[in-house]
């Protein structure tokens, strides 16, 4: 199993928006004292997006990421990726790429989210 973890600078805005844009739903939410986001456990079906806020300098990953020169994005299948693209275009996704059919079969289309890592959504099953 593998399980992605992505870091946000404002993973209190983040874990709502993945929620609205992209249909992932909660699954755990760990908040600290102050009622901030620290660790969330996001779910698309079976599997889990793990999501944190900020770090400390010199922490894991804790360095402010820099997506639109990332090597890393996330692919998510989707039954209906038409009605995916437009409920992400309703919550303010930048879509990247519109849906297309692929020569290998898939529907898909990718958007940034609110910090602009790439996601990618479609019908492709490897």
């Amino acid at each position: 199993m593998i399980i992605p973890a992505m870091r946000y600078q404002d993973a209190d805005a983040a874990v709502p928006w993945l929620t609205e844009a992209f249909g992932l739903t909660e699954h755990n939410v760990f908040r600290d004292d102050e009622g901030h986001v620290g660790h969330a456990e996001l779910r698309h079906g079976e599997d889990i997006v793990m999501v944190s806020g900020p770090r400390e300098p010199g922490w894991l990953g804790a360095g402010k990421a820099d997506p639109l020169t990332s090597t890393i994005s996330m692919y998510l299948v989707v039954d209906d990726p038409r009605a995916h693209l437009e409920r992400a275009k309703a919550a303010g996704a930048t879509i990247v790429r519109d849906l297309e059919h692929m020569d290998y079969g898939s529907d898909e289309y990718s958007a940034r989210d609110l910090e602009g890592n790439l996601w990618s959504f479609g019908t492709y099953k490897p």
